[in-house]
């Protein structure tokens, strides 16, 4: 069973945070209904332990916070509006405390800006919302950043672009650890019609 951590704030981009949710738990279902283990276990972590309020109202509780010194094989940074997130202290040193030792550190949409701030970018390519790539280049030039993919899968580091992109993202990574049929199957059983198609 792999630990899977998303980050949650104000501001949070509901679908970026609750999509990948979704994936990983019709996953786990997918799974038990075959008679298998669970494959995923995901945890919601807060900048406090208050329930955040996300883009367009929705508030969403969460199970823990970045003061909580465990580690997670794999951790989400959603988008939203980011600026305050990434200009937070306690979330870049939260997120350079545990990279070391996570499989992988994904991004959807504008939680790009969120990695970038905490250093944790580098020359490889990255994706991020398509309104949001020209800022995310002027803002880190040393940044290649890459449009017309969904996600950009490193092994280590992954990022997604807008939205419905951390579907995908969250797809790929299931079919990653749990196999090709398994992420189809989750798919179906979410309807959401995805390939499985690998992008770069």
């Amino acid at each position: 069973m792999r630990s899977i951590a998303i980050l949650l704030f104000d501001d949070v981009e509901v679908l970026d945070a609750c999509g990948p949710f979704e994936v990983f738990s019709v996953a786990n279902r997918v799974a038990e209904r075959a008679g298998s283990a669970a494959p995923f276990e995901v945890t919601l972590v807060g900048l406090d332990d208050g329930a955040v309020r996300a883009r367009g109202g929705m508030r969403i509780g969460v199970d823990t916070t970045i003061d909580d010194p465990r580690t997670y094989d794999v951790v989400v940074i959603p988008g939203g509006v980011v600026d305050a997130v990434e200009a937070e202290g306690r979330v870049l040193e939260w997120l350079r405390r545990i990279r070391p030792t996570a499989e992988v550190v994904a991004s959807v949409c504008t939680g790009a800006f969120v990695l970038a701030a905490a250093g944790l970018l580098d020359a490889r390519p990255v994706t991020t919302h398509w309104e949001d790539l020209e800022l995310l280049r002027d803002r880190w030039p040393a940044l290649v950043v890459h449009e017309g993919v969904r996600y950009i899968d490193h092994g280590d580091l992954a990022t997604s672009a807008g939205i419905s992109a951390g579907l995908d993202l969250a797809l790929h990574l299931v079919a990653r650890w749990a196999g090709a049929d398994h992420a189809l199957a989750t798919a179906g059983q979410m309807d959401y019609d995805w390939s499985g198609a690998e992008h770069p």
